[in-house]
């Protein structure tokens, strides 16, 4: 059958543009109403790109392709998810063993089906990279999980973060919210740094142990020191203010696309042993383990909403890069 849909794309100007478009389901898809989409800081970077913008979408199946019954669980009436990551092979090395967020030939928001985008009333989509959202999970709150949360699980569940390790987050914002409450609940000393006092409470009714303001270097001087830092602030952090209060051997995760260096020295790796780890949103066994988790937990973002519409993701997205969201920004049809 089809769907028609309406998409809304960035421009050469930075404009929203309101765009139709129709799609039938491939043999591997599925077709998406969708209801509801987070903004994520990642659609801010193609807002100057003529594509379907948003990547946070959830919605209910109305079609499935050829395939889908015999490949997959998913079927008509199913409320999904869907993410960064638009299709993974399933037979590369990385798939198999379960890091398609690795896929050597994966295809992620940005790099095709400019057509369409989940800032939109419909998608067509791949169903390796789609995935069912739990009842308790409302679709409000769902959308931002699918990459924001994605993204803070991950370095805490891939990489053996064990619980009752005092774990250090920067900035508390759009993913820095949720990354206190996946800690805590993972029963981690959570450690929050922040530019001024104005979200101490906020960040202690999350879930934080502890709230420093980091003002300059020396200003964490005699904080106790965390294994691992999380990075999550809008622009990378003078790390100079950061060193000190890294244990040996601690993992540094950078988990905002930015382009602004980190600046460390060789010296400052050698003489502490630290890591500094790139990694993005999760392969598809994690996705699956943190809606879960967000679920039986009672996870969720702090979101303000806003129409699907054009002004609506005009409003969404320069709020957004205005840095006044609290936390995540939602749009509903």
């Amino acid at each position: 059958m089809g769907i028609d849909f309406t998409v809304f794309k960035g421009s050469a100007s930075g404009s929203i543009v309101e765009a139709k478009g129709y799609r039938e389901a491939g043999p591997t898809e599925v077709l998406v109403k969708i209801s509801h989409c987070g903004v994520c800081g990642t659609d801010e970077h193609y807002r100057h790109t003529d594509q379907g913008l948003g990547h946070e979408g959830i919605g209910i199946i109305t079609e499935v392709g050829s395939m889908v019954h015999t490949l997959s669980e998913f079927r008509v009436g199913d409320r999904v998810g869907m993410s960064y990551f638009q299709k993974v092979c399933g037979y590369c090395d990385f798939c198999v063993s379960g890091r398609q967020n690795m896929c050597s030939n994966v295809v992620f928001f940005g790099t095709g089906n400019h057509d369409q985008g989940c800032f939109g009333t419909a998608v067509a989509w791949d169903i390796s990279c789609l995935f069912k959202i739990p009842d308790e999970i409302p679709s409000e709150f769902a959308g931002p999980l699918m990459c924001g949360g994605s993204t803070v699980w991950s370095p805490l569940a891939d990489f053996n973060i064990k619980p009752g390790t005092r774990v250090g987050i920067v900035a508390v914002g759009g993913l820095g919210h949720l990354a206190i409450q996946f800690a805590a609940k993972m029963g981690m000393e959570v450690v929050v740094f922040s530019g001024t006092e104005s979200k101490k409470q906020q960040a202690l009714e999350l879930g934080a142990s502890e709230f420093h303001v980091a003002s300059g270097p020396g200003s964490l001087d005699k904080v106790e020191k965390v294994g691992a830092l999380l990075i999550t602030s809008s622009v990378s952090p003078d790390m100079a203010v950061y060193l000190p209060v890294l244990a040996q051997g601690a993992l540094m995760f950078p988990l905002t696309v930015g382009f602004e260096q980190m600046k460390l020295t060789p010296m400052d790796l050698i003489t502490r042993n630290l890591k500094v780890i790139g990694h993005v949103v999760s392969g598809t066994p994690n996705v699956r383990q943190m809606l879960r988790f967000a679920a039986k937990q009672g996870i969720k973002p702090i979101i303000e909403t806003f129409p699907m519409t054009r002004d609506g993701v005009e409003e969404a997205m320069t709020k957004l890069r205005d840095g006044k969201m609290r936390y995540r920004g939602v749009l509903v049809v």
